[in-house]
């Protein structure tokens, strides 16, 4: 409860940047161009690998429930260096929800604690606004309630069928399970607070992306909770150090 509190507040005052699109539709691009303007950038995927490394809480997780994920899964979803087949486990998930819903279970808690502790160090930082790079922002719909802006990139549906066959070497019925297991473009489309085209030239793409960041770094609006946050610690040094002196000058 007190997570959830301190990340709404972080997302609304910071601010947070929702960042999303359909499968093969440049995300990655976009969210390049923000590290390149010198923007930070939350990768869910990433921080999705990192939580499954051998040894860590949601990698030990699958592992104590071994038994149930063998019952729903099969056999054969760790390597022999004991690293999780995430290709093995991603085939199985984009094709049925109950093994999905089972396998986030696991995984989506250590993700977003480490979100969380992510979103905390970059607003200590004093950094403007952070991008949440997540390609399922609004089909989960958890961290929708903390985003101040939500950013689509979006392309047509042929040029993204097209991409994902060529980037995954894909047969077509296999790109068009996968597009179709997210919600449809056109609904995130029409979701989202800002759309990045990106069916054109990538030269085109960026063009949008450092207009949008200048649009997003004009916001002033994070100094007021960061002065704030700097009363409130202050205060309580103030208040705790004045306690101390008078339980121990002898008084």
């Amino acid at each position: 409860m007190a997570e959830s509190s301190l990340a709404s507040s972080i997302g609304q005052k910071c601010f947070l940047v929702g960042l999303t699109g359909g499968i093969s539709t440049g995300k990655t691009t976009v969210s390049n161009k923000f590290r390149q303007l010198g923007c930070p950038v939350i990768d869910a995927d990433k921080l999705a690998r990192d939580v499954v490394e051998p040894g860590k809480p949601a990698w030990c997780k699958i592992r104590e429930n071994w038994c149930k994920i063998r019952e729903n899964f099969g056999e054969d979803f760790f390597h022999d260096d004991g690293t999780l087949n995430r290709a093995k486990l991603g085939a199985a998930i984009f094709s049925d929800g109950e093994k999905r819903q089972l396998l986030n279970s696991f995984t989506h808690p250590e993700i977003y604690k480490k979100m969380l502790w992510l979103l905390l160090k970059y607003f200590v930082l004093g950094y403007s606004f952070v991008v949440l790079d997540t390609p399922l922002l609004f089909e989960s719909g958890k961290m929708v309630p903390y985003m101040t802006y939500t950013v689509v990139v979006s392309c047509s549906e042929r040029q993204q069928m097209q991409r994902l066959m060529a980037r995954n070497n894909l047969s077509r019925p296999d790109a068009d399970s996968r597009i179709c297991s997210q919600m449809a473009l056109s609904e995130k489309c029409k979701r989202a607070t800002y759309i990045v085209d990106n069916s054109g030239a990538v030269e085109m793409t960026e063009t949008q992306v450092v207009e949008l960041h200048k649009k997003l770094h004009r916001s002033r609006a994070h100094w007021r909770i960061r002065t704030m946050l700097v009363m409130a610690l202050l205060s309580t040094f103030f208040f705790v150090n004045y306690i101390y002196k008078q339980l121990y000058s002898g008084k």
